[in-house]
């Protein structure tokens, strides 16, 4: 008797300016959830990414292919709103990270928009593993601008395309 399957497919969305270690341990715990998860990586107007978003795709397309997991992940840039793409690639559900308490209030707020705009997808919170909940993409980010090591923060070509970007000695 054949049945037929459904495919539960999700999308994890986000700026990734950079990609961390973080944003990697979400990736690999949904991937073990869904059967296909897209990573989305937004254009945002509202904000001054460091990279570019050509640059911050392919630094994400680097990274995922990394790692040893034999999930389904697709790496796509989009524009627009989250409800709006998650509707149009026919996906179930919203990844979204939290690392604390702080996180929650504003994860809610855009968790209850999307549904408003998306009734029918569901947000998944998960939280990374505990050796990256206090890092952030902002942290990265100041931590290399004032010379710091982000070596085991952030995936290798990260660290070299930050060092790059920053002027800062190999």
């Amino acid at each position: 008797m054949a049945t037929d399957r459904i495919i539960k497919r999700a999308v994890y969305p986000g700026t990734f300016d950079p990609v961390t270690n973080g944003h990697l341990s979400l990736i690999e715990r949904a991937s073990q959830i869904f059967d296909h998860l897209i990573v989305a990586i937004a254009v945002n107007g509202g904000k001054q990414p460091l990279f570019t978003f050509e640059e911050r795709l392919e630094l994400m397309k680097q990274s995922v292919g990394e790692l040893a997991i034999g999930s389904d992940i697709e790496v796509v840039g989009f524009e627009g709103l989250t409800a709006d793409f998650v509707k149009k690639v026919d996906a179930r559900a919203i990844i979204r990270g939290l690392r604390a308490v702080s996180d929650f209030e504003y994860e809610f707020q855009m968790a209850l928009m999307n549904r408003k705009l998306a009734r029918n997808v569901e947000t998944v919170f998960l939280m990374p593993a505990l050796s990256w909940v206090y890092l952030s993409s902002s942290l990265v980010k100041d931590v290399a601008r004032n010379g710091g090591d982000i070596e085991t923060l952030v995936p290798p070509a990260v660290a070299a395309a930050m060092k790059k970007k920053l002027g800062q000695a190999g």
